[in-house]
């Protein structure tokens, strides 16, 4: 077999299985979604909770016809196989590529903008309301306490209330920490601002490598599908496992 066209096939292959993965995985998670509501129907009395997992597994139907056509026609060289093929990637490809776009983009907005959403929540917080709880979970889990660091609780509404404290989430070890921020050594006193940067970017990052790298195989995948629709065309048909 000719080695361009036995390269294209392994491409598109490669992606058709892909598809399958997608697919599988799609499945996994609406099933469940399902399960899940299934476990607590008696508090949900209203039925169209259902309707995002069954969407999640029509979707995921659809990446495996998507992995099968492609599988098939490649192995086939079906041009009218090949064409859908090809329309399905180019889909994907264009809209990974506006992905990247917006999130290099996002990246580079993530700084300016942290600040002072930051400081608005920071300052509802009373230890009570959902602002607090996202405040608590976000400074226990990033190890953080403040927006620029510790004193900034100083300011907040919180601290002049209850004793000149900070909250209990700024502390390394809630168990002997009082909260008092004469007492730094007991208080996580990096600000919240740089640390959630830190991770948004990290966890951006690792998406926009994750969606590069399916773009890439997308392309090749492009040109695979024309390589073997130009060899088609001179009906110069051969089996993969030649």
């Amino acid at each position: 077999m000719d080695c361009g066209i036995f390269t294209s096939k392994t491409v598109l292959l490669f992606i058709s299985l892909i598809f399958w993965a997608a697919g599988a995985a799609l499945a996994f998670v609406g099933a469940s979604v399902i399960k899940s509501v299934d476990h607590f129907e008696n508090f949900l009395a209203d039925k169209y909770t259902l309707i995002p997992a069954v969407i999640i597994i029509c979707v995921a139907v659809l990446m495996f016809i998507i992995g099968i056509v492609g599988c098939c026609s490649t192995l086939r060289e079906s041009k009218l196989g090949l064409g859908f093929f090809l329309i399905c990637i180019l889909i994907i490809f264009a809209a990974e590529v506006a992905a990247l776009v917006c999130g290099f983009i996002y990246m580079g907005r993530i700084n300016g903008s942290l600040e002072k959403s930051m400081t608005t929540v920071f300052e509802k917080y009373d230890g009570q309301n959902p602002e607090s709880r996202t405040v608590d979970l976000l400074q226990s889990q990033l190890q953080c306490c403040g927006v620029s660091n510790y004193t900034d609780w100083t300011s907040m509404p919180w601290y002049s209330s209850h004793n000149n404290t900070v909250p209990l989430s700024c502390c390394k070890n809630t168990t002997t920490c009082t909260g008092r921020p004469d007492q730094p050594d007991q208080l996580n006193t990096q600000g919240c601002e740089i640390q959630l940067e830190k991770f948004l970017q990290s966890v951006s990052g690792y998406a926009l490598l994750v969606i590069l790298g399916f773009a890439i195989v997308k392309f090749f995948g492009i040109i695979s599908v024309c390589v073997i629709t130009c060899r088609s065309r001179r009906n110069d048909y051969e089996q993969f496992y030649a």
